[in-house]
């Protein structure tokens, strides 16, 4: 049977997952897979930090720049294309190495999950309506009704949630906690070593946050930006919810100065990385991660080895 073992390296903003993905495919004969939600898009290389054709150092990189950012991209379109990515390398006989901060991406790849199906406009309407007559109290008393354990979970004030759950139970008819029990039920697509990278001091990595977002205003990030407006990318499309997008164009908009959008940049990335390592912390099989300190390349190298080592022949 062939090989489904594939590597993951995950980790905060900066941390240096690109750097320790092309040391292990360069060590292992490996190719990358991206699984940043925002390095998928086209013209913005900058501002997510795509590799450069001299970081990769001549390996193969997949799902980088494969859609235009006036597209919308979501998580069971990425694991379609990233999974057909994922088999060919396998079924070449090389490592898949999954490297990115995106969890929910990652997890989902992982995992086989059978999406729900995506939103229909005209019933989101409709909730949208309902939500504003009853009231998030009434939606959770009447979601009760047919999906107690989700209501119990879910906040009066969590709109989003609140209406997916509506959503999910009228098209599919069975609820929204049934459908995640059952996917999450099947076993994982792909046996993956998963290695995470932090740093000891966490002044480390916001320094190499702040170093970063420097570095993106030097190579041009504000001229990005303004070839995505004159493409016709709005606020309204995903790309632009982007960190360091969002931000510039505020300030283009006036409601702020230039070094106060900078500010911002680097003090959204820290939260961003704070949440990307709660997520990791949190998740149920926490004891499946092996962390690695950042900085220590050579000692990243190493232990991810041994990690491949007794995966492939436990």
């Amino acid at each position: 049977m062939r090989s489904k073992h594939v590597l993951v390296i995950t980790g905060p903003t900066a941390a240096g997952k690109t750097a320790l993905g092309v040391e292990l495919a360069l060590a292992h004969g490996g190719e990358i897979v991206s699984a940043d939600s925002m390095q998928l898009y086209a013209h913005m290389d900058i501002g997510t930090a795509t590799p450069t054709a001299e970081e990769m150092r001549g390996i193969p990189h997949h799902m980088l720049s494969v859609v235009s950012p006036l597209e919308a991209y979501s998580v069971s379109r990425y694991v379609e294309d990233a999974a057909h990515c994922v088999d060919d390398i396998l079924s070449r006989g090389k490592l898949p190495i999954i490297v990115g901060g995106t969890g929910l991406y990652i997890d989902a790849l992982i995992a086989v999950r059978d999406f729900a199906p995506m939103q229909s406009e005209t019933l989101r309407a409709e909730l949208n309506a309902k939500y504003a007559a009853l009231g998030g109290e009434e939606m959770l008393r009447e979601m009760a009704q047919f999906d107690a354990p989700n209501a119990q979970k879910l906040n009066a004030n969590d709109k989003k949630r609140i209406l997916r759950a509506f959503e999910v139970y009228e098209l599919t008819g069975k609820p929204q906690s049934q459908h995640d029990a059952e996917t999450q039920a099947v076993p994982p697509r792909y046996d993956a070593v998963r290695i995470a990278l932090d740093f000891e001091e966490r002044d480390t990595l916001y320094t190499r946050i702040d170093a970063r977002v420097d570095m993106m205003m030097a190579a041009g990030l504000l001229s990005e930006l303004c070839t995505l407006l004159e493409m016709g990318v709005t606020d309204e499309h995903t790309a632009l919810q982007a960190i360091g997008y969002r931000e510039l164009l505020q300030m283009i908009r006036g409601e702020f100065p230039l070094d106060e959008a900078i500010a911002l940049i680097k003090q959204h990335s820290r939260q961003y990385a704070k949440r990307q390592l709660t997520w990791l912390r949190n998740r149920e099989d926490t004891r499946r991660i092996s962390w690695l300190d950042a900085p220590d390349l050579a000692r990243g190298v190493a232990d991810s080895t041994d990690f491949l080592r007794e995966a492939r022949y436990s």
